[in-house]
């Protein structure tokens, strides 16, 4: 089990193995989820870390492509 200690000004420091664990480093954001069985604590990953995680492989399509099929899944085509 991991723990640290709560500041007089309400603050605590990430154990090391914990910002492991996350893959966070200084100046990341982490969000706090309050449960019924306690904290869960999330890394907040900014969207320009998601720049290239998908592959598309076929040729380009334009925006009004991209509309039309986005259209048409709303009407359940």
């Amino acid at each position: 089990m991991i723990e640290s200690t709560i500041t007089a000004k309400g603050q605590t420091t990430l154990p090391k193995a914990i910002r492991d664990s996350l893959a966070v480093k200084t100046g990341d954001k982490v969000r706090y989820v309050v449960l019924d069985e306690g904290v869960l604590i999330l890394p907040v990953r900014p969207t320009s870390r998601l720049f290239g995680s998908l592959k598309y492989d076929g040729p380009p399509i334009s925006l009004e492509d991209m509309d039309r099929a986005i259209a048409e899944g709303a009407a359940g085509k």
